[in-house]
Parts: structure tokens; sequence; C-alpha cells
């Protein structure tokens, strides 16, 4: 790790810019500033998650390996150009979630969000991974981004929801299904 914070503020964001980890300047509202923030929130969620769960459930490593693969994200959206995510790492969340779904009945009608408290967590992550592909892909519309990364998050998505599929029907009243019966007045 390069220079340590020893002061956390420096008041050289007060003019609307946040510095890159290149050294450049940008809008604190720009999109690349947006990805890093989106994929920040969304590994707050998962930490959320996390200390829903036991420590020895091994959800917890899986979900931990995926905090360090957001904390990477993020670094990859603060150098223009840098490739850190690779295939390998979507790679990975597909076997994992190949792993997770294999126990699971297939789907016949959509889900709620909810089931258990956990479940009902994941499902926000998931919705929060949701946007931070959305705003990956804006970025790539304005600037060259590492494909890898888009990817990594729409099977990460995916991966949340068969995590939370697993946690409703394991901790919670099961899985909450969507009745269209039900959304009329």
């Amino acid at each position: 790790m390069g220079n340590r914070l020893s002061k956390i503020y420096t008041r050289t964001g007060d003019d609307g810019s946040t510095g890159l980890a290149d050294g450049n300047r940008i809008a604190k509202n720009a999109q690349r500033v947006e990805a890093m923030g989106t994929a920040d929130e969304l590994n707050c969620h998962i930490g959320l998650l996390i200390e829903t769960l036991d420590d020895t459930d091994p959800l917890v490593e899986a979900l931990r390996r995926v905090q360090h693969h957001l904390f990477d994200l993020g670094g990859e959206f603060a150098i223009p150009g840098s490739q850190v995510i690779g295939e390998a790492h979507t790679d990975w969340l597909e076997q994992t979630l190949d792993e997770y779904n294999e126990g699971l009945p297939p789907l016949k009608n959509f889900i709620l969000p909810g089931g258990s408290p956990a479940a009902a967590q994941c499902h926000l992550a998931r919705a929060v991974c949701r946007r931070a592909e959305r705003v990956v892909v804006a970025l790539g519309h304005e600037d060259s981004i590492n494909t890898a990364s888009r990817h990594y998050l729409n099977r990460l998505s995916d991966l949340l929801f068969v995590v939370a599929r697993v946690l409703a029907r394991r901790e919670g009243s099961g899985e909450i299904l969507w009745e269209q019966k039900k959304s009329g007045l």
C-alpha cells in the first residue's frame, strides 16, 4: 500500500472534485466516481449480509472473497485503463453459483425479496449489484473499461439471487412467491 492517510480530511474535494489513484482529478458526479461509489455501496451491503450469518457458515468465506473482489473492482475504476478483475473471477462466481443452485428446486414463479432477514439483505445487495452493472455499462459508453468487470457484476447478481434463495429456504419461512392475483386492488 502506498501512502497511508494520517489525516482524513484534505479539503481538496471542497470544489466538487475528487482524486483518482492515478493522480488525476475529476468531478465527484462523474460516471467513473459513480461506479467506484456503487461498488463500495455493494461491498457494504455484502458486509451487512455477512454480519447476519454465523461465522462458521460456508457462505461467509465466499462472500468475504466477493468483498475483496469488489474492493479490487473499485480500485480498477480509480485507475482508468487498469484491469484487475479477470475472467477467472467470473469463472469462480459461476462455479460457486452452480454449487449453491444445485440443491434448489427450479423456479416456477417470480419471488419477492424476503423470507428471512439475511435473505432480504441479500436481495438488497443483489439490487445494488444490478445498479452497479448499469453504472458500469454507462461508464463504458463514455470511457474504456475492462469488460470482465461488467461480466463479473452480471454474474455476481445471479449469485446473490441464488444465495438469497438458499437463505430464505434455510433460515426463514421460505421463499415468498409473487402471486399476480395479489397485485390487483
